[in-house]
């Protein structure tokens, strides 16, 4: 397949974004770049069902024929704690504004030869939380159920290899916030994800293999359940697959070498000392440990702190 000739072509229909294919010696991934026609800040502001709850930090807009949301990917609740698997990634705000805002389709459609996420999109985001984070496929880049892996937290979520926090499961947690009887997140496909109940209460019955079903107005939308694929199953609506990555596709950079596994190390602490400064606490082998980090879009500022108070320090600058 000619991926150069595909993203061309998605651009001009779409006019949004087209990707920079680079190859590596692992294959063709992502560059750490996009070239977007369409950016949040030259449209409109907007409402959509949901995010409106977190106004504050989250920014709606309408294009043309995505609505972009705006967002630094960090949620308001607690982090990280409740993991039993962990890669020493810490999470970070992230750029996700103007042309690398989040695009959901505005008038989403049901695709003939829907695409299931057991096999396909392994990498990236597939829906995005009302609270502005990023969901992934509940399966890992492995392939394994990152739930059943221990990989999560109390909340669902972890970092990936750009210190990006963004949940595997569905944010049940929000629909506390929002209600029932609106979305708490919304599949990259346009169709919006509700919580485990029906909008009137009543229990969720009739699931296809996406999570999802038809209301009585014919209308399509997925539900959460707590067992897989726990979101969206894949997409039921129309969505491009570009390097295992559903597209449009909000883009990440890491500004230091992804962590490897810290075996037996568990997380018990993230504090937020700032609105962009954490303290880290984690145990090993009977003796506590702290990685104290603050963050910025230019520059990321890292102490590392063991057991017996000696202090590294790291300092990275994002490009």
């Amino acid at each position: 397949m000619n991926h150069e000739h595909e993203v061309r072509q998605l651009t001009e229909v779409d006019r949004r974004k087209f990707l920079q294919l680079s190859g590596l010696a692992t294959g063709l991934v992502f560059a750490n770049s996009i070239l977007s026609i369409e950016s949040a800040a030259a449209l409109p502001a907007a409402k959509l069902p949901g995010f409106t709850a977190f106004a504050k930090s989250v920014k709606v807009f309408k294009g043309e024929k995505y609505y972009l949301v705006e967002s630094n990917g960090i949620p308001a609740h607690q982090m990280m704690v409740g993991t039993k698997s962990w890669q020493q990634q810490v999470p970070t705000i992230q750029n996700y504004a103007g042309t690398n805002a989040w695009s959901i389709p505005i008038k989403p459609v049901i695709a003939t030869n829907p695409m299931s996420a057991k096999d396909h999109f392994l990498r990236g985001a597939i829906a995005l939380a009302v609270n502005g984070v990023p969901i992934f496929n509940a399966l890992n880049n492995r392939g394994d159920d990152a739930l059943v892996a221990g990989e999560l937290d109390d909340w669902g979520g972890h970092c990936g290899r750009a210190d990006d926090y963004h949940y595997h499961i569905a944010p049940t947690h929000l629909q506390t916030i929002v209600g029932k009887k609106v979305p708490i997140a919304y599949a990259l496909d346009g169709f919006p994800i509700y919580g485990e109940t029906e909008v009137d209460g009543k229990k969720v019955t009739g699931l296809d293999a996406f999570n999802g079903h038809f209301d009585v107005k014919k209308n399509y939308h997925y539900h959460a359940t707590k067992s897989y694929p726990y979101i969206n199953g894949g997409f039921r609506g129309v969505v491009t697959e570009i390097e295992g990555q559903a597209y449009p596709q909000s883009i990440t950079k890491a500004f230091r070498p992804a962590g490897e596994p810290l075996r037996g190390a568990v997380i018990t602490g993230l504090e937020r000392v700032g609105d962009s400064s954490f303290d880290l606490k984690y145990a090993l082998n009977g003796s506590d440990f702290h990685v104290k980090y603050t963050a910025s879009l230019k520059e990321v500022n890292m102490q590392f702190i063991d057991s017996s108070g000696s202090i590294r320090t790291e300092v990275y600058q994002r490009k």
